[in-house]
């Protein structure tokens, strides 16, 4: 077997390969666009590189076969709650079926990242954000992936462990059917806000992406600040996120609540891109750009999936979130426009979360786990904390 860094157009290529290679025959696997793999690595498209860096391998068998893939990252801004020693990730791992050829795959990534001083390795993850490619899936392979989710085969799970990766942390995903009735307290609770004075919830209106970004912005750092693992975001970034977003974007699936007119929560969510990209084949051109456009306006997708949610802490108590999702289900519901509500992921650390995916009748559809592989073996290893709640 060999092991070949990538550093130019070919090997890149190959790593983009690999992927389809190792998926090959699974009916429900849907190719990433490539240029969304690609930029991650691109410093000139990832932010990221400005606290960190990045290294991919290609693994070939003696013939010449492409059998595997990993990078690693460092990054600065990775932190973890609880967590007081550099810890590096992998991602973007790929491999046959062969525990040998993983642990050479296994032992790259672990060799650079020592040599960048990190003292762990947490993988499969991405360098960047974790709304994408973040987690090993282990259950609900039976689906397509939604958007951004990792999609590997059942048995990446024993080449993770046999090297020595301990679970740090499941991420459960759940779901439901768009025209499932919510729980009769979300009436209740929406009737409840419906008379108090200053309270109000709506979906936003996409000429006025300006001042919605300025209010996810507010309510993102708010919600989160209490959270070891949170990074302010800016209204810059927001507006070149939404203006990304907004040829996908439907508006009627994006909810602020506002007190007195302050944005207080958020429930974001969009169409469900991979149910145009399984068409496309890792490619976005003009066609596909085309193509996507048709599908959106003759209804094609049929899954939404949710992106972000959040709650200003002195408000989270009050029921203004099932206020919100109420506004937003007499909206939806009973529309023909969507079958399936997908909800995003939300780590075992954050009960709170999870309870809130239950109550609002969602049934787990998938888990993904977030492994630890200590470099340091004179560090014990620990599973992530249970987030904590504060109030403000």
């Amino acid at each position: 077997m060999r092991l070949t860094e990538v550093n130019n157009a070919a090997t890149a290529k190959d790593f983009l390969e690999v992927n389809v290679l190792m998926n090959k025959g699974n009916k429900n696997y849907v190719r990433p666009l490539d240029k969304e793999v690609n930029e991650v690595f691109d410093p000139l498209t990832n932010r990221q590189h400005k606290y960190g860096e990045s290294k991919r391998w290609v693994l070939k068998s003696d013939s010449g076969e492409l059998i595997g893939r990993i990078a690693a990252f460092t990054n600065s801004k990775y932190v973890n709650n609880g967590t007081s020693f550099p810890t590096g990730g992998a991602g973007f791992f790929d491999c046959i079926n062969n525990q040998e050829a993983a642990n050479l795959l296994f032992d790259a990534a672990a060799e650079w990242l020592r040599s960048k001083g990190m003292e762990a390795m947490d993988g499969p993850i991405n360098f960047g954000d974790r709304d994408k490619w973040w987690g090993l899936m282990v259950e609900g392979f039976e689906k397509a992936p939604i958007y951004g989710m990792s999609y590997n085969p059942p048995y990446y799970e024993a080449l993770f462990e046999g090297y020595g990766f301990q679970n740090f942390y499941n991420q459960y995903y759940y779901a439901m059917m768009v025209n499932d009735p919510l729980p009769p307290r979300f009436a209740e609770r929406h009737a409840k806000f419906k008379t108090k004075p200053g309270y109000a919830a709506r979906h936003i209106d996409i000429r006025q992406m300006e001042k919605h970004a300025a209010e996810f912005a507010t309510v993102y750092n708010a919600a989160w600040a209490q959270h070891g693992e949170a990074k302010e975001i800016t209204t810059e970034q927001v507006i070149k996120l939404f203006n990304k977003m907004k040829p996908v974007m439907d508006e009627r699936l994006i909810w602020f609540a506002y007190y007195k007119e302050e944005p207080i929560a958020m429930w974001i969510n969009i169409p469900d891109l991979n149910e145009y990209f399984r068409h496309f084949n890792g490619k976005l051109g003009l066609i596909q750009k085309l193509r996507l456009l048709w599908m959106k306006k003759t209804g094609a997708c049929r899954i939404f999936t949710g992106v972000a949610f959040g709650v200003v802490p002195k408000y989270q108590a009050l029921g203004i979130d099932t206020f919100m999702i109420q506004e937003g289900a007499l909206l939806i519901q009973g529309k023909g426009w969507y079958d399936r509500y997908e909800m995003g992921w939300s780590g075992d650390w954050n009960p709170k979360m999870i309870n809130i995916y239950k109550h609002l009748g969602g049934t787990q559809s998938r888990r993904m786990v977030t492994y630890r592989y200590m470099l340091n073996k004179a560090i014990p290893f620990e599973r992530h904390p249970v987030m904590e709640y504060r109030q403000s």
